[in-house]
């Protein structure tokens, strides 16, 4: 048996593990134009039409066919996706003067920067041309199977909208319409547009679904416009039973897109097709946007995704861990949660990356080790330390009230707290014993000293409560 016939006989096997993983639609759109190339050194080189396709698949899907043909042939090292022109010219040369055809100005948009996408744009946009119910799936883009509702932490800065978005993904007949999800980068948006998408096709194969972003919406209707085919753009758009745009913020300004989109939202609620719309602020605030499609956007039901909270970070941490099959010390998790604020995305990947330097150097994971893996992320989010933020991350810590700090509450379970307090004021900040004594509801010099100098003990003998500290001071130095 010939080398690249048994290469081929592994891919066989690879995308048909990919295509039960990934379902029809996915496979059908982004997999099932990837050829074999070659196979050198331990490298499997595969073949794409479009740059586009090669960095979603680099994205989305090269890890994973690369660990699935690891298991099919052990030599198998890496993956490496490549664009490679359309093989058949004549047909590729066809294309190209259907497009100068249609618009004379094609080629003049097109070709000044570089050659290769023109060839990649014919070769992609020539078979939007035909309409048919298989190109509606076409056009929705690839659902991550990660993304479901199982999979979704829910806590107080996400309630309403993963309710919001159960209540539409399992009701037979529309509720809402508009659905309209905004927050901040990051915070579970898209997770929950993608949940919605899975849910629906799993209860009713039948219903037409298209997901896709607000950029790919412009793409398709600004293709239309060229190859002069508005009609099937909106009878694609149109005849749906779910339409989801994603980002619906990136067609702020663009004139003729919002006139389309605002056509197509228009009938689809007519219709009483439901209509799904994410975006990273509310329909009041979007800046650009018709007056029109600002007001119909706000017609059903907004549900906004605040930023997380301590506790949902840490149940979305030890969520992953399991899910990866991770063990992670608690005191590390907590670590993470604590200083990586700034959303669920960054969240996932600090953790992603403590993990594949475990396995990779075999270095244990500690709160030390974290802290090496993740020093330019931390360093990122580094700024000078306050007693005031020292306070409050003490108060959370322990579970008291951050009046606390400053009362004249002796009780053991609120003065631990403040003498750790003021320990870490002493060791982080440059401010005198007087005044961190006074930042503490004027209490003497003398007070703060017996505070450093009972944590030290304390640290010395108990390691539970000296982890704490330690835990305390990571997290506010970074």
């Amino acid at each position: 048996m010939s080398v690249q016939g048994s290469l081929d006989q592994q891919w066989a096997r690879v995308r048909g593990r990919l295509k039960d993983e990934v379902g029809e639609t996915a496979y059908r759109s982004w997999l099932k134009p990837l050829t074999v190339a070659d196979f050198n050194a331990g490298q499997v080189k595969i073949v794409v039409p479009t740059r586009f396709m090669r960095d979603w698949i680099r994205t989305h899907y090269a890890d994973r066919i690369r660990a699935l043909w690891t298991g099919e042939n052990p030599g198998v090292q890496s993956v490496e996706i490549i664009v490679a022109a359309p093989t058949r010219a004549p047909e590729a040369s066809a294309a190209r003067a259907e497009v100068a055809e249609a618009s004379p100005r094609a080629e003049l948009v097109s070709a000044p920067a570089y050659a290769a996408p023109v060839e990649e744009l014919v070769h992609e946009a020539a078979p939007a041309l035909v309409v048919s119910e298989e190109r509606n799936d076409e056009l929705s883009a690839p659902l991550d199977p990660r993304f479901t509702f199982e999979n979704f932490v829910v806590g107080k800065p996400n309630e309403l909208a993963f309710a919001a978005a159960r209540r539409v993904a399992d009701a037979s007949a529309v509720t809402f319409n508009p659905l309209f999800l905004y927050g901040g980068v990051g915070l579970g948006k898209t997770h929950l547009m993608h949940a919605i998408a899975w849910h629906i096709r799993k209860k009713d194969p039948a219903r037409r679904v298209i997901y896709l972003s607000a950029e790919k919406f412009m793409y398709q209707f600004i293709r239309a416009l060229r190859f002069k085919d508005t009609m099937a753009f909106k009878e694609q758009f149109r005849s749906v039973d779910v339409l989801m745009i994603d980002d619906v913020q990136f067609i702020s300004g663009k004139d003729s897109t919002q006139e389309e989109f605002f056509h197509t939202f228009n009938a689809l609620v007519d219709q009483n097709r439901q209509v799904i719309i994410s975006a990273d602020k509310s329909p009041s605030d979007l800046e650009g946007m018709e007056e029109r499609l600002r007001s119909r956007l706000g017609w059903g039901l907004v549900a906004d995704i605040h930023p997380t909270t301590y506790e949902l970070r840490l149940g979305i941490l030890q969520q992953k861990a399991d899910r990866i099959g991770a063990k992670i010390p608690a005191k590390v998790l907590e670590f993470l949660a604590h200083k990586i604020t700034s959303n669920v995305r960054e969240l996932e990947g600090a953790l992603n990356r403590i993990v594949a330097h475990a396995e990779l150097v075999g270095r244990a994971i500690t709160l030390e080790s974290a802290q090496d893996v993740l020093h330019d992320l931390l360093r990122a989010s580094n700024r000078r330390v306050t007693i005031e933020e020292i306070q409050k991350k003490v108060a959370e810590h322990f579970n008291i009230r951050l009046s606390d700090m400053s009362s004249a509450r002796r009780a053991r379970a609120v003065a631990r707290p403040r003498q750790v307090a003021m320990y870490l004021a002493k060791q982080l900040t440059q401010r005198s014993l007087p005044e961190i004594g006074r930042k503490f509801g004027d209490r003497d010099h003398t007070t703060v000293m017996h505070a450093v100098k009972k944590v030290e003990e304390l640290c010395g003998t108990d390691p539970a409560f000296s982890e704490d500290v330690e835990l305390l001071r990571r997290m506010l130095e970074g």
